[in-house]
C-alpha cells in the first residue's frame, strides 16, 4: 500500500511540470497564429486600398491618354488648316505683286486696281485667320504640355503604389515563412515534452488501473473518490485532490497572469440508471454534483475558484463503448483536464 501511495505521489508531481510546459506552448502556437491573422488582415486591407487606388490611378492615366490623343489630333488639324492658309496667302501675295507690277506699267487707273485692293483685303483676313489658329496651335501645345505632365506624376504615383503592393506581398510572404518556422519549433517541443511526460508517467505510475492517462486529459475511476451513487468525497479521494491541489497552487505562480487558463473538472457515469432510493434524479445529476464536490473540495485547499469549471455529461460521453462490468467502471469517472477559459 505504501509503495502504491508513493507512485502516486511520484506520478502527480510530474502533472504540472509537463501541463505547465504544454499549457505554455500550445498558447505560444495561438497567440503566433493570431498574431498572422491580424497583420494579415491589415495588410490584406492595406493591399485592397492599394488596389482600389492603383484603379483609379490607371483609370486617370487612361482618360488623360484620350484626351491627349483628342488634343494631339486636333493640333495636327490646325496645322494643316495653317499650313494651307499660309499657302493660300502666299498665292494670294503672289497675286496681288503681280497686279501691282501690271499696274506700275500701266499708270491709268483701271480695273488691276481694283483686284489689288481686294486681294489685300483677302491677304488681311488670311492673316487674322492664320495669327488665330497659330494662337490656338501654342493654346494646344500648352495643354499638351500640361497633360504629359499630369501622365508623368501619375505614372510616377503609379509605380510609387505597384512598389509599395510588392513591398506588402513580400511583407506577408516573410510574416508566413516565419511563423511556418515558429510553428515547426513549437510542435518539435510539444513533441518532446510529451514524449518525455509519458515515459516517465508510465514508469511510476506502472499498470495501475485506477488513474490512466487518455489524451490530454487525466483520468480517475469515479471509485477512487466515491462510493457507489454517491457524491461525497472518500477520504482516499481527499489525499490524491490535496496533491492535485497543491500542484495547481505551484502551477499558478509559474503561469503568467495574461494567461486565462482553468482546470476543467468532468464528471462521467455508466449508462445504468440511477437508484429509486438516489437523492438525485438522473446521471446528469450525480456526475455534476460529483464534479462539483472536487471542485469545491480544490477550493477549500487554496485553489481560486475562478481557475476551476465544473461539469457533468452524464452517461453520454462514454471512453468504453462495451456492457460488461468493465466497461461501466471504465466509464465512471473523473477527468482533469487544463485548457483555456
Amino acid at each position: 500500500m505504501a509503495l502504491a501511495r508513493s507512485r502516486r505521489d511520484s506520478g502527480m508531481n510530474y502533472w504540472p511540470g509537463f501541463v505547465d510546459a504544454l499549457s505554455t506552448l500550445v498558447l505560444s502556437v495561438i497567440f503566433l497564429l493570431t498574431v498572422f491573422m491580424v497583420a494579415q488582415f491589415f495588410l490584406s486591407q492595406e493591399m485592397a486600398g492599394k488596389d482600389t487606388a492603383l484603379q483609379r490611378l490607371n483609370a486617370q492615366i487612361s482618360r488623360l491618354s484620350q484626351l491627349l490623343s483628342l488634343e494631339q489630333t486636333g493640333k495636327a488639324n490646325l496645322e494643316d488648316e495653317v499650313a494651307q492658309m499660309r499657302a493660300s496667302l502666299s498665292a494670294a501675295v503672289g497675286e496681288r505683286d503681280r497686279l501691282r507690277g501690271a499696274a506700275g506699267a500701266n499708270p491709268a487707273p483701271g480695273p488691276g486696281q481694283g483686284e489689288v485692293d481686294t486681294l489685300n483685303s483677302k491677304i488681311d483676313l488670311q492673316k487674322e485667320a492664320t495669327a488665330r489658329a497659330v494662337a490656338q496651335i501654342e493654346n494646344l501645345n500648352e495643354q499638351i504640355r500640361a497633360l504629359r505632365n499630369q501622365i508623368a506624376a501619375l505614372q510616377e504615383a503609379l509605380g510609387t503604389s505597384e512598389q509599395k503592393a510588392k513591398d506588402s506581398q513580400l511583407r506577408i510572404a516573410d510574416l508566413g515563412q516565419r511563423l511556418n518556422v515558429a510553428l515547426a519549433q513549437r510542435v518539435q517541443e510539444l513533441s518532446r515534452y510529451r514524449s518525455d511526460f509519458f515515459g516517465k508517467l508510465r514508469e511510476i505510475l506502472g499498470n495501475r488501473p485506477d488513474i490512466r492517462v487518455v489524451g490530454d486529459r487525466f483520468v480517475f475511476q469515479s471509485e477512487l473518490f466515491f462510493d457507489s451513487g454517491t457524491a461525497s468525497l472518500r477520504p482516499e479521494g481527499k489525499a490524491e485532490l490535496d496533491q492535485v491541489a497543491g500542484a495547481l497552487l505551484d502551477l499558478e505562480k509559474q503561469i503568467p497572469l495574461e494567461i486565462n487558463w482553468v482546470l476543467r473538472v468532468d464528471g462521467h457515469t455508466d449508462t445504468r440508471p440511477v437508484g429509486a432510493t438516489s437523492p438525485f434524479k438522473s446521471n446528469w445529476e450525480l456526475s455534476a454534483a460529483r464534479a462539483i464536490s472536487v471542485v469545491q473540495y480544490l477550493i477549500s485547499k487554496g485553489v481560486p475558484p475562478q481557475r476551476l469549471v465544473a461539469a457533468g455529461f452524464g452517461e453520454f460521453q462514454p471512453i468504453d463503448p462495451g456492457t460488461t462490468d468493465d466497461a461501466f467502471s471504465h466509464n465512471r469517472r473523473i477527468e482533469l483536464k487544463l485548457t483555456e477559459k
